[in-house]
């Protein structure tokens, strides 16, 4: 499996007791060490209002991380395009450019700020039985995300992201101009030009991400774009998402033909008891983010113990909890394996976290180890 490549997707946790100064610091440093153990990206995702995640702006912590790298390519896990402009994000990704040529994933994604209004998914091409793919992997049933929609911290969201009367743009046409701004080729409908510098010509490599088959995968597949699935987010429907890309495809002149990511949640320790207790941590901390409280610090494992478990909770977190992929290097590799063979991913993106740094740093090194032994 060596030929498939590994990437790192990095949400910037706070471990409980550390400040989000301490949380850069540890990204940076795992960016650094996941560079030295062969991994080929280095994604960061963008979060708001979270007391446990300081991952707010991809494009500052790419600019803290290129400096400290030198070969391993950095992006956005995604830019939120809901609350920005194209102009803003493709003049902010060419700023990087600029400095760190040939080096920056431009991650797009469609949250933040604008409900998502979900356009029918194409079907899946995958049979999914009794909550398993056909070579096994686990596939659960859908969750619903209804209640976080309704909560008053997504209006907080959309108030504090948008300017006062804002709208967002259609996604496809924000997609659209992007694109254009990138490319030289923007026009107004009167024929008025637009020319970013830095931006313009940037050699950046473009990717939607998306958890459905819906409108995401169709405006990458559409456009001949590169795809990010997320099973670590939304493993419901991760096979829905890559068939619906592939279903929309049409080449361009960036592919001829689809490429795609899928992410996973992995621990990786010496042995599996050792991996669970490490993972400890991670039920409480999705059970933060799905109750709409906003991601906590990441407890250490004495302190996710004392969490009291109702079924309510359990039933928010299962679906996380059956597909986050914990143990030793080999069982950790077989798990992935599974799931690039039912996704067909060309890449795997691995999200880690624990609660003490060296840990983290550890379960990336050792599943690199095993992942060249394949």
């Amino acid at each position: 499996m060596s030929d498939i490549p590994l990437g790192v997707l990095d949400l910037v946790p706070i471990p409980s007791g550390a400040t989000a100064a301490d949380a850069l610091r540890n990204s940076v440093e795992l960016a650094q060490r996941t560079e030295e153990f062969g991994y080929a990206r280095y994604w960061f995702a963008e979060h708001h209002l979270n007391p446990g995640v300081a991952g707010t702006s991809p494009a500052v912590v790419l600019a803290l991380t290129a400096a400290a790298t030198s070969t391993i390519r950095l992006g956005s896990g995604a830019v939120q395009l809901g609350h920005r402009t194209a102009l803003s994000t493709v003049e902010e990704f060419g700023l990087l450019d600029a400095v760190y040529p040939g080096r920056l994933d431009l991650g797009l994604g469609r949250s933040g700020g604008r409900p998502p209004g979900e356009k029918a998914a194409a079907p899946t091409a995958t049979p999914v039985v009794d909550g398993r793919a056909p070579n096994g992997l686990v596939v659960p049933p859908r969750f619903s995300f209804a209640h976080l929609l309704r909560s008053p911290r997504f209006a907080l969201h959309r108030r504090l992201l948008l300017l006062p009367n804002a709208e967002s743009q259609d996604y496809a046409e924000q997609i659209d101009d992007i694109l254009a701004l990138l490319a030289g080729t923007y026009r107004t409908e009167d024929g008025v030009e637009a020319h970013i510098v830095p931006g313009e010509g940037a050699e950046v490599e473009v990717w939607i991400l998306g958890s459905s088959g819906g409108e995401s995968a169709q405006v990458a597949g559409e456009r001949g774009l590169r795809f990010a699935a997320n099973y670590h987010v939304s493993p419901a429907t991760v096979l829905e998402a890559v068939d619906g890309y592939r279903a929309y495809f049409q080449p361009s002149d960036v592919l001829d033909k689809p490429y795609v990511s899928v992410s996973a949640d992995v621990v990786v320790a010496e042995d599996d008891a050792t991996a669970r207790e490490l993972a400890t941590g991670y039920g409480p901390w999705v059970r933060s983010i799905r109750t709409a409280e906003g991601a906590i610090p990441f407890p250490t494992p004495e302190e996710a113990r004392a969490h009291v478990w109702t079924d309510e909770d359990q039933e928010l977190v299962q679906d996380r909890l059956d597909t986050q992929f914990v143990g030793s290097p080999q069982h950790v590799a077989d798990r992935l394996e599974q799931l690039q063979e039912a996704t067909g991913a060309d890449e795997l993106l691995i999200t880690t976290i624990t609660h003490d740094q060296a840990d983290r740093v550890r379960s990336y090194e050792l599943l690199a180890a095993e992942w060249r032994r394949r």
